[in-house]
């Protein structure tokens, strides 16, 4: 059974090399028990096909996957962040079962009987104790789904505005285009560093750090302060009360111009937004800007203005729902009556397990103490999920390539084809006028006038006959060869 446990083991952990006759089949039965082959740590399977849609995950915390599970349990990132209180409580169980069997064997039993307390203490507390540590698990879980669905508003948000730049583009403008989609793929890394340290950032006299004066920009920190901040607290009441503010001066750092989002934004935007106090609201008042200053047209009015200004003003509820979520701590009061109350039924739980158990007093409590503190540390590593809960630096990258990384393949979508134009009613014909040539070579001698053939596109005309403004190219071959490109456009009378 030993050799045959052993050999599984390997499978499990060195899957990619090969093994004897023997261990394959000494591990079949064990393959049967988790369901099929074994897979390696790395491996993604799907939930179903990808004909079907399926989305990939990782296929470590599924249920035939209990073996391995268990056998990587010491790589626990939980257990790592909990093993100083699981370590002592273990230790604590120990220690009180050599003191009870000690005193038992020197026959002072009656002593080692009064350290003994009955179980049904423990068993009436542990319901209370499930619900503080549920309650508050279940609450740092809807922050967490809170925060993703920001993250997702913001995504949606950012979509449709650039939906919108690109369906008016002709009232807007292409640089004005260019540079409202250049904002929004700037605002969700501003928000980013906003409510989570910017490990970008360097300190202005970092010795370890290089800083090119070429490439660096000068700025300060910016982060939302939290609501249990003493010292934000203690300055505000000293500014509302004498009138006289204290507030330190603060630390300056660097970051390098060709990293985003720096080097979305111009010369003269990216200096204004590094001095501003909030960057992501800095871009949201720039975005209203940029659109309320297109003048009304045709096709554009205080409507169309409002419809995308309507956009900005979510895009800046969305950085005040983050920093609710970030700057608002659970109670502390709550926290700490939690933690106590889990301490205090863990330190008593050997006095009442002892006489039962005995010597597996410590090893059952390091398994009570790792459930429990794991449950805790859960809830708190997840109340604040800008902190590395969430892959943030995923969802900036995705709404950047939404709005600017597949710009010309989308921009295909706001063309419509030939077909879509008939069904609508619109006659296609063809028709040129040259208005601009960009090859100023004159390859076409005299006797090639008569192999001479113009290719163009077609013009688009209207059920009224005229014709709709467009602008391509025309290109002239001689004996198939290509000596000239003409830019043509026709537009309605």
């Amino acid at each position: 059974m030993k050799l045959q446990m052993a050999n599984f083991i390997q499978l499990y952990t060195d899957h990619d090399q090969p093994l004897d006759e023997d261990s394959s089949d000494n591990s079949r039965w064990l393959s049967w028990m988790t369901g099929g082959t074994p897979r390696g740590v790395a491996d993604v399977k799907m939930r179903d096909p990808v004909e079907l849609g399926g989305v990939p995950r990782s296929d470590r915390y599924a249920s035939r996957d209990w073996l391995h599970n268990t056998i990587n349990l010491p790589k626990s990132a939980i257990l790592k962040d909990v093993s100083f209180p699981v370590t002592f409580m273990t230790i604590w169980g120990t220690l009180i079962a050599i003191i009870y069997k000690r005193l038992m064997y020197t026959g002072r039993k009656e002593i080692a009987s009064n350290m003994c307390i009955p179980t049904q203490p423990h068993s009436l507390m542990v319901s209370a104790l499930g619900l503080l540590l549920v309650f508050r698990t279940n609450s740092a879980y809807q922050r967490f789904a809170e925060g993703r669905k920001i993250w997702e508003e913001i995504l949606s948000i950012t979509r449709d505005l650039s939906r919108l730049g690109k369906l008016y583009e002709p009232q807007l403008g292409s640089a004005k285009l260019r540079r409202v989609n250049r904002l929004l793929a700037a605002f969700p890394y501003l928000l980013r560093f906003r409510i989570r340290p910017n490990s970008i950032m360097r300190k202005i006299d970092d010795p370890d750090v290089y800083r090119d004066p070429e490439y660096s920009l000068i700025l300060y920190q910016d982060h939302a302060t939290s609501d249990s901040d003493a010292e934000a607290a203690a300055v505000a009441t000293d500014e509302e009360t004498t009138g006289v503010s204290r507030r330190k001066p603060r630390e300056l750092y660097w970051v390098d111009k060709r990293t985003l989002p720096w080097r979305l934004l111009s010369k003269q935007a990216m200096e204004e937004c590094a001095r501003a106090q909030n960057r992501p609201l800095w871009v949201c008042d720039r975005l209203a800007k940029e659109l309320h200053s297109v003048p009304d047209q045709d096709n554009w009015s205080a409507r169309e203005r409002l419809t995308l200004l309507s956009k900005v003003e979510k895009l800046s509820g969305c950085i005040g729902a983050c920093e609710r979520i970030h700057q608002t701590v659970v109670p502390l009061n709550y926290a700490r009556h939690a933690l106590r109350s889990l301490t205090m039924w863990l330190l008593s739980l050997p006095f009442a397990l002892v006489k039962d158990l005995g010597f597996m007093t410590g090893p059952i409590l390091f398994v009570v103490s790792w459930m429990l503190f794991g449950v805790y540390e859960i809830g708190y590593s997840i109340e604040d999920p800008f902190q590395g809960t969430l892959r943030l630096s995923i969802l900036c990258d995705a709404i950047r390539r939404d709005v600017l990384g597949d710009e010309l393949i989308r921009n295909t979508a706001f063309t419509l084809d030939k077909e879509a134009l008939k069904a609508d009613g619109k006659e296609v014909t063809s028709e040129v006028k040259v208005v601009e040539e960009e090859d100023d070579d004159d390859d076409m001698e005299d006797g090639d006038t008569d192999n001479l053939s113009v290719e163009i596109e077609e013009i688009l005309i209207d059920e009224l006959g005229n014709a709709i403004e467009t602008e391509h190219f025309a290109r002239v071959k001689v004996n198939g060869d290509v000596t000239g490109t003409f830019v043509y456009s026709e537009v309605s009378p």
